[in-house]
């Protein structure tokens, strides 16, 4: 009696099915926002320059397995109390995830998905910096599995919400 089986060791189509897949099929900018707000003087002003950095990132879901990550930075730059600049970088790519039960796709969509826009948002922002007659601001690389572990950490250990009755 002869074995059906894919020759070569090719995997079976049906489990191939059930596998964890993730694909990238889009990146682009959602939005871009760049102030001097206080041009020309700025570019008198002596001190050193203070650079804060928010992050933020968000799901939206496109489709059946298919979703938009968008991750969004904020830079402020102050001198003494005066800003600088502001830029704000909104990168979003859209992404098929399959295959995965919901604790991973969550982890995927936090932590991969991140990791992978970053790079071009950090380039955004550098350009939108000097192009703005400023010195190359140059983003330190982000833990996002670190930051996702944190949301994680906090979150089992927020205290669930009960109704409360005053009288």
């Amino acid at each position: 009696m002869a074995e059906n089986s894919p020759a070569n060791g090719a995997a079976n189509p049906a489990a191939e099915a059930n596998q964890a897949q993730l694909n990238l099929q889009k990146i682009y900018t959602k939005d871009i926002s760049f102030e001097v707000p206080n041009a020309p003087k700025v570019f008198q002003l002596q001190g050193q320059p203070a650079v804060e950095l928010n992050l933020s990132q968000r799901v939206n879901t496109l489709a059946d397995a298919v979703f938009e990550v968008v991750l969004s930075v904020t830079v402020t730059c102050k001198i003494d109390d005066t800003t600088a600049y502001l830029a704000e970088v909104h990168q979003a790519g859209i992404f098929g995830v399959t295959g995965f039960d919901s604790a991973s796709q969550e982890a995927v969509l936090g932590t991969y998905c991140p990791n992978v826009l970053f790079p071009y948002v950090r380039q955004v922002v550098s350009d939108l910096v000097q192009g703005g007659g400023f010195p190359p601001l140059f983003l330190q690389p982000i833990n996002f599995d670190a930051i996702f572990a944190e949301q994680q950490r906090r979150r089992a250990e927020a205290p669930a919400e009960s109704p409360t009755l005053n009288s």
